[in-house]
Order: structure tokens, then sequence, then C-alpha cells
């Protein structure tokens, strides 16, 4: 009789023959091979992902996103824990008290679960909770504080510890539940489908691969500074995007635009321009944060925006043009400021002044005016005061920017 060797519970044993053809049968279904594709779904996953930001999945039962998160986290070299939600109590993710010695002094620590100690130990790795949308509303109150402060129990979660969630509609979750407000504004939301010709291909043995998205340090401080200029810029002209909770529980549950959020578009932003991601994964990361409304006003702003390279501009300032568009104006100033707050040097600094005085010599100094502010306040009392600073004096010494 042909027979195999397996180890159950730690002891080797010997399968009878119908078994060991029935396992190398699975062996041989489970050999597959992978080849590259572009798949702008997986991309805005890993791209959330690099930034740390927390990423939900919403999807319907079986469509593979387990198996993205376990292809990102093989991609990263991560560890990846898996906690299905809707199997929790509200304490799992709390904490379960632990009585001391002397709790009048000590306090009362709360235990954390094995999962989050693992975690804790490697220091990095990422963290799916599945299931989400199942979980009833007193589970997803207990997920606020891992979600948003990164504490299980008594015990912190490493920085480098990514958290992604996944979720199935309501009308397809057993027992669904939406989302609460609270718990739906801390996640970039990535509605996740599937393709009816890779699920063929893949069938047939051959699953497709796709480059996760590595931040080019060159980049990051021209990336950190012209997102910030392109965020805070269209912020400034649009003020009633700033913050708006949809009305119906449906909407509230998924992404909409409040300032937690366009802190999340920002990071997402900058870790876009700083890796150089697709276009469609930019986009579909951008409106997960601040909803599809909100994301296309902003997507649309960016297209028409094109800003110059701040890093470049104030190697050479004498031979930068201000752009004609009052948008792009403000949003280049910020840019420009956020490069030299970023890398503060006296010759940048003079450099900024150097940038801010064509806005003067254009007959728009009010445009310049908050760029100015912020410039002044990081001058370093042994510096002089450059020439460039003559158009905004009146405004300066107002404010007591030029103080010392």
């Amino acid at each position: 009789m042909t027979t195999a060797t397996a180890t159950v519970g730690g002891t080797a044993t010997d399968l009878p023959g119908p078994l060991a053809a029935a396992d190398e049968l699975n062996r041989r279904l489970r050999t597959t091979r992978t080849e590259p594709s572009a798949n702008p779904r997986l991309e805005a996953l890993a791209l959330a992902v690099t930034a740390n930001q927390p990423v939900l999945l919403w999807g319907e039962p079986g469509i593979g996103k387990s198996a993205g998160l376990e292809q990102l986290a093989a991609g990263l070299g991560l560890p990846l824990e898996t906690v299905i939600a809707s199997v929790h109590e509200p304490s799992d993710f709390a904490g379960l008290p632990i009585v001391g010695d002397d709790p009048a002094t000590t306090g009362v620590p709360m235990a954390p679960p094995d999962w989050a100690v693992r975690l804790a130990r490697t220091g990095h790795g990422l963290l799916f909770f599945d299931e989400l949308s199942s979980a009833p509303p007193a589970v997803q109150a207990a997920l606020l504080r891992v979600v948003l402060e990164r504490r299980v129990g008594s015990l912190a979660l490493p920085d480098a510890v990514r958290i992604v969630a996944a979720a199935n509609p309501p009308s397809s979750a057993a027992d669904g539940w939406h989302l609460s407000p609270p718990l739906a504004n801390r996640f970039v939301h990535l509605h996740w489908t599937h393709d009816p010709r890779t699920v063929a291909r893949g069938m047939a043995g051959t699953w497709p691969r796709f480059a996760v998205p590595a931040v080019d340090p060159a980049k990051s401080t021209g990336a950190v500074a012209r997102a910030r200029g392109a965020v805070s810029g269209f912020l400034t002209a649009r003020p009633g995007l700033v913050h708006h909770i949809p009305a119906d529980a449906e909407a509230r549950g998924q992404a909409w635009p409040s300032p937690r959020t366009w802190e999340m578009a920002l990071r997402l932003l900058a870790a876009g321009y700083a890796t150089g991601a697709g276009r469609e994964a930019v986009a579909a990361a951008l409106t997960g944060a601040v909803g599809e409304g909100a994301g296309i006003e902003l997507l649309s702003y960016l297209e028409h925006l094109d800003l110059p390279d701040p890093d470049r501009v104030l190697a050479d300032p004498d031979a930068f043009t201000l752009p004609e568009r009052g948008d792009r104006q403000l949003a280049f100033l910020i840019a420009v400021v956020s490069a030299i707050q970023t890398d503060l040097t006296r010759a940048r600094w003079e450099a900024g002044w150097a940038v801010l005085a064509k806005a003067v010599d254009a007959g728009v100094p009010d445009v310049a005016a908050r760029a100015a502010t912020d410039l002044a306040a990081m001058r370093d009392t042994d510096w002089p005061v450059p020439p460039g600073i003559d158009g905004f004096l009146d405004l300066l010494q107002q404010s007591g920017a030029l103080a010392g």
C-alpha cells in the first residue's frame, strides 16, 4: 500500500494510500506561477499601506480580498496577522483587566491578545481585521482605539505596523451592520472587484504579480512640499469641503471629507509623488479617503495644477516665472514654504524671499501674504533681512513676524 508521511500535532504519521494520492493531487493544484501585471486596485492598496494609512477593502464574499492581502504582505516582506473581527468581544480589543498585588498603587493593566504581542515583538507587520461589517457596534467601538491610537489594551502597537480591514456590504454580510461614522472616517475605503479574465487565467495556474511602489528618498522633500501646496491650495479655494458628513447611514459608513481624512489625502498624495504611483491608483486612494464627490473635485484640481518642483526653483529662483493663475500661484507658494521648512538653511530661506518677491512684481502680493508670514517666522535671528522682503514689511510688522 502506498503511504505518505504527514505531521499531526508534532508527530509524524503514515497516511493510507488513498489519502496520499489525494494529498499529492492537492499539492499539484497548489503549484502555480505568477506574471507581472498592472492592477490599480492592488497598487492603491499598496500606496495606502506605504503611506501607513488604515485601509478598508469593500467587496462581496469570495472575491480575493484576503488573497490580495497575503500577496501584499509577501511583497513587502511583512508578517501578516489576521483577526476575524466578527467573532471577537469588545474586551479582545480593549484588553482584559489583570489585577496586580497593589491595584491602588500600580493600577489595573489591560492585557492584550496574543496577536498584538506578536506584532509588538516583531516591531512591524500587517494587521488584517476581516469581516468588519459583521462586527456589532460594541466591537466596532472597541476597534476605534486600535485604529486611531494604535493601542490594544495597555500595549502600544509599533508605528511600523500597518492596519488593513475588509468588509462585505451589509446586504451580503452575515448579520451585517453599517459601519459607525467615527470608525468609517478612520479608513481609506477601497472597493474590491474581480476580473473574470484574471480568475480564468488563475484557474489555469497563472496569477498576477504586481510591483510594490517604493518611496524614492531623493523625491521625498519635493513630494511633501507639492502635496502640502496642492491640498492646502484646494481647501483654501473650496472651504466647504473641509468637513461634510453625509445625511444617510450607508454613506456615513463610507468615505467622507473631514480634517482627519484630508490629512490622509495629504499623506497619500505625498506617497504618490514620492513613489511615482500610477494615476488610477492615486485617484482610487484619494477618493477612498475623502469620498467620491470631494475626491473628484480634488483630482480635477490636481490635473490642471501642474506645480513646478519647488526644490529646483529654490536652487535657481531668478530663472523661475510665477504661474499666471491665482490658484496655481497660491498652491506653489505654499509648496515653496513647505520645502524650505523641511530643509531650512539660510540660502534656501533667502531664495524663498526671491520667489515671493516675484508675486509683488506681478502685482499680487495678497496671494503671497500667508506664505510670507510663514517664511518670516522661520528666520534665525542672526540672519539679515533680505531685499525681497520689502513688499511685505507692513504686513509682517503688523503680525510681529519680524520681531528680533
